[in-house]
């Protein structure tokens, strides 16, 4: 690996490879992004790293950063199979991204096509501005008026390691890593 190379992610070569997207920014929780995405590298995924520019993200730490090797504004969410939303705190990347109407617009799409999304922390907020959250079960990060939000645009709050509702799988914060990623796994192993 040469320098130019660092933070990018390597993708598999099958063609057929199921895809996933990440909706991300600078100030993203490290391990909400980086755990998940090499997961699901390790299982032959290909993933793309989505952020509002091209380039190099910094996760919280500011000891790590990722390339985010597509805008915002060029994700076709017709072209992948599952929509994962990392968190962060409230100032950082998921602030950032509830904000993007394109990516507002590819959580509609996901919801609308019923396929597989992942969020975790304050990943949630994505879900809240899109307006896809009416009657759903599910759970975030307990502070930052998180779960406030979640109930007043009609979702059930849950304080759990995680919740499985139809597509949607959600943890609160990084300590529910290995269940958020067991699920997700089930979840697109039964639907890709």
């Amino acid at each position: 690996m040469t320098a130019s190379e660092y933070g990018v992610i390597p993708q598999s070569s099958d063609d057929k490879a199921p895809k996933a997207v990440v909706l991300s920014a600078d100030k993203f929780e490290d391990l909400e992004l980086y755990v998940p995405v090499f997961r699901l590298v390790e299982a032959g995924w290909k993933v793309d790293i989505a952020a509002p520019e091209a380039g190099k993200i910094t996760g919280e730490s500011n000891w790590y950063f990722i390339v985010a090797n597509k805008r915002i504004d060029e994700v076709d969410p017709d072209d992948y199979d599952l929509l994962l939303v990392p968190g962060g705190k409230p100032d950082g990347a998921p602030t950032t991204v509830r904000h993007h109407a394109h990516a507002v617009e590819i959580a509609r799409s996901f919801f609308a096509a019923n396929k597989p999304v992942a969020a975790i922390c304050h990943g949630p907020y994505l879900l809240v501005s899109a307006g896809v959250l009416d009657g759903r079960r599910l759970t975030s990060y307990w502070g930052d008026g998180v779960p406030e939000e979640i109930t007043a645009a009609g979702g059930l709050w849950e304080d759990a390691e995680v919740v499985v509702d139809r597509n949607l799988v959600t943890s609160r914060w990084p300590m529910d890593i290995a269940a958020f990623l067991r699920e997700m796994m089930a979840l697109v192993r039964a639907r890709v």
